[in-house]
């Protein structure tokens, strides 16, 4: 019964940081429309913040091997509700950029220590299948918590979509004080000796081609607001409808990464990042046939999704059996190289519209999803864990 329950906060954490990292993109219009700032500068709020992640997560993650591990969440979680309420309340472009670095600092050591924990409550037939509910969290808040997000901002104002999920933070915080497992193996170490984990080619070649999933999504995500309505044609009203939809796929997407992680993971990832590529390609003459368009990116939030499971068991595997002073590390891998694609995806797509039409960055996306493809079938080649499918 307790697994059962510390498996429905640790999917709650991910819910709530979802919900802080990705509603950016649903409110940004009203932000924009706020502070009298282009959607291009306000783009930025998305690449600063998952730059800020991507450097802080492995060295907070690394560091707080010194301390008890349920202790640091608990602290990490006080300064993630203090720089959403920050968020919350920021009245400027410079306020909020501030607060956004201030939350993305310590967002992706919180799930890093949260996918840690998940690994050792769940029985060992069951990693697969508790990672890919912890990865859906983050979708779970693109199908509840960014329409819920967009409707209070365009209803009411966007202050008060970020309020909600400092609200959430709270119950989350009280809910952990009461399952977070209090006595999970630590292996202490030097920064430097768990940097070790680098020298692998396997994690080499696994974060790029997590970096290059990620660019190739936000390079459409970023300004998915303005594409279903400045470029499809769909109204406000069904532009909610259809932020929910992607989140249901994007469930869709992480549940089927479980399933194949159970039955090859990585081995099985070169036809989807192939198709994906094709998908970008065909994205921008499509887009006038907004049905159609819908359909693509119903498919691409399945692609974009189902890489997480495969690549964090991956990575847990070669660390407990060649790098186990490098553990925490390893599983904060995902967050931390997903959001240096983010970041890299977010940018590119920001400078891409500035000389440029939005309808041509799928065109941009598939040459991240090409370099995707050719990372995952070398990777498969290198790495011969998950063979017994």
């Amino acid at each position: 019964m307790k697994y059962r329950l510390q498996a429905i906060i640790f999917v709650f954490v991910a819910f709530m940081l979802g919900c802080n990292e990705y509603m950016i993109v649903g409110v940004l219009p009203d932000i924009a429309h706020e502070y009298h700032d282009s959607l291009g500068k306000l783009g930025l709020l998305v690449t600063v913040f998952a730059l800020v992640y991507a450097i802080f997560t492995p060295i907070i993650t690394s560091m707080a091997n010194r301390w008890r591990r349920h202790h640091v969440l608990l602290v990490l979680m006080v300064i993630f509700f203090i720089g959403n309420t920050w968020t919350a309340m920021a009245p400027n472009f410079i306020s909020m950029l501030l607060s956004r670095i201030l939350t993305a600092s310590v967002a992706g050591a919180i799930i890093s220590m949260v996918l840690v924990m998940a690994s050792y409550v769940a029985p060992r037939e069951k990693r697969a299948s508790l990672v890919s509910w912890v990865f859906a969290g983050f979708s779970i808040a693109s199908v509840i918590g960014i329409p819920i997000g967009t409707v209070i901002s365009t209803t009411l104002t966007w202050h008060d979509s970020f309020w909600m999920i400092s609200g959430i933070t709270i119950i989350v915080f009280v809910a952990l004080l009461w399952l977070v497992p209090r006595d999970t193996p630590q292996f202490k170490s030097t920064l430097s000796k768990q940097f070790v984990l680098f020298k692998d080619s396997r994690i080499i070649l696994g974060v790029s081609f997590i970096v290059a999933t990620c660019a190739a999504d936000y390079t459409i995500y970023t300004y998915i607001r303005p594409l279903i309505t400045n470029e499809m044609g769909f109204d406000n009203t069904w532009l909610n409808w259809l932020l929910f939809g992607m989140g249901i796929f994007f469930i869709i997407g992480n549940k089927f990464g479980g399933y194949l992680a159970d039955r090859g993971g990585i081995h099985r990832l070169s036809g989807i990042y192939a198709a994906m590529t094709v998908l970008f390609l065909i994205f921008g003459p499509v887009l006038p046939f907004k049905w159609g368009a819908i359909i693509i990116v119903a498919v691409l939030c399945i692609a974009f999704s189902c890489y997480g499971s495969s690549t964090q068991l991956m990575f847990l595997d070669i660390a407990e059996k060649q790098y186990p002073q490098s553990l925490d590390l390893a599983s904060s891998l995902n967050s931390i190289f997903a959001n240096i694609g983010i970041s890299l995806g977010s940018f590119t797509a920001s400078q891409a519209v500035t000389f440029t039409a939005m309808k041509n960055l799928g065109y941009v996306g598939a040459v991240y999803g090409l370099l995707a493809t050719i990372l995952v079938i070398v990777l498969s080649k290198k790495y011969t864990g998950m063979r017994n499918y």
